[in-house]
């Protein structure tokens, strides 16, 4: 056991940030490529919008139509309870303070900002071994790992399903009726409006009803619950753009494999590669306008999320 979380709330590692690397290399943010994320380039598109969405306090008719249609899209339990939030980060944030500081397992690699939430509320950080927690990452980020029920051992069990809408029969959201379990889904990555801002902790009915109370009245804007039912509701888009994803990350693959790399694992929204130098990689990249993910603890490891339509072209022409 050890505070490994005391290392990471110092420095938190993610994709992004690309105005550091316009800083760096040069360059508008319109002549750049952004895959350092795993968000999806071709995003949902937004419908026309009433104008209570905007200007009305959320009303329960307008959230009661998001609750029905993650209900029906997830296909949560009867016994699970589950609530919306401004995005996932925010109620990965609050889920430490459900229980009493003790012991949690977090896995690693992978994102890092459970660890962060975790120990900044005094738990004791192990990356294996027994613990009073457990979060697992599923599949996870950035290895693209998945997990099984039987992995699901610890009295209070955090499922993180951010990027699990690629790979819905891999969900193991039928867990989250059992006592002290918690599924995390993540709106921004799949439909690709991270800007949007909304998130769902879906699991035992005690341990949703705390969130609720944690976040009070008015969590999520009318705009996202208006958004999020509009989407939610769209089966036909999901399943087109789960068939556009797997054809982009096999695009992906092949161009980046020719070049040397290896393939580790990854989704169909971020792929992770073996390289020989992960830095000099995201260096020419960036050169070219391109921005890519590494990694602190393994210099030769490079993630990238997939361009969009019509930035192919350029990512090509890097090498």
């Amino acid at each position: 056991m050890d505070r490994e979380g005391l290392n990471v709330t110092t420095k938190r590692d993610h994709g992004g940030g690309l105005d550091a690397a316009i800083r760096q290399y040069g360059g508008q943010r319109a002549d750049w490529i952004d895959l350092s994320t795993g968000i999806n380039p071709v995003a949902y598109p937004v419908p026309a919008l009433s104008e209570e969405a905007w200007t009305a306090l959320p009303d329960t008719g307008l959230t009661d139509r998001l609750h029905a249609a993650a209900r029906a899209f997830w296909n949560i339990p009867q016994g699970a309870d589950f609530i919306a939030a401004p995005g996932a980060s925010a109620l990965i944030a609050q889920i430490p303070r459900l229980k009493s500081a003790a012991s949690v397992h977090i896995p690693h690699p992978t994102y890092n900002e459970h660890a962060a939430s975790f120990s900044n509320c005094d738990w004791q950080i192990q990356r294996d071994g027994e613990a009073q927690a457990r979060v697992l990452v599923h599949p996870n980020n950035p290895n693209g790992r998945l997990w099984t029920a039987s992995d699901v051992t610890s009295p209070f069990s955090i499922i993180d399903e951010s990027f699990c809408d690629v790979t819905p029969e891999n969900s193991l959201v039928r867990l989250a009726e059992e006592p002290g379990t918690i599924v995390l889904k993540s709106f921004g990555k799949f439909w690709g409006l991270a800007g949007l801002r909304l998130g769902f902790a879906i699991g035992d009915p005690a341990l949703i009803g705390q969130l609720r109370e944690m976040l009070g009245p008015w969590p999520v804007s009318g705009v996202a619950l208006e958004v999020g039912a509009r989407a939610l509701s769209d089966t036909a888009w999901a399943d087109n753009t789960r068939q556009r994803l797997t054809k982009d990350s096999d695009r992906l693959d092949a161009l980046i494999c020719n070049q040397g790399a290896t393939l580790l694992g990854g989704t169909t929204l971020f792929r992770l590669y073996h390289v020989e130098d992960a830095a000099r990689w995201q260096e020419r990249l960036a050169r070219h306008h391109i921005w890519t993910r590494i990694f602190p603890y393994a210099d030769n490891w490079i993630r990238f999320g997939l361009p969009a339509p019509d930035a192919w072209d350029q990512l090509e022409a890097a090498f």
